[in-house]
């Protein structure tokens, strides 16, 4: 499905699922008191952190999200 937009509320748009994004990162990371998605993931993955599974499927799919959504930030700006 394709829709139309202007670029400007494009990128209002990217910017704010971006910045909530963020919000929930840091929140997950405050949780377990942990100052990167690495660390959370491997600590959990080890057992290192216990209960921090679910926490830590959220914050991979929220990081890919991340990532995608700031790849496309970027090809809306450089247009």
């Amino acid at each position: 499905m394709t829709v139309e937009m202007e670029q400007e509320t494009a990128k209002e748009l990217i910017t704010y699922k971006l910045s909530n994004i963020s919000k929930l990162i840091d929140s997950i990371l405050s949780k377990w008191n942990q100052s990167s998605i690495e660390e959370l993931l491997e600590k959990a993955k080890t057992g290192e952190l216990l209960e921090a599974e679910m926490d830590a499927i959220s914050l991979k799919q929220l990081h890919a999200d991340q990532q995608r959504l700031n790849k496309l930030l970027n090809s809306i700006e450089k247009n």
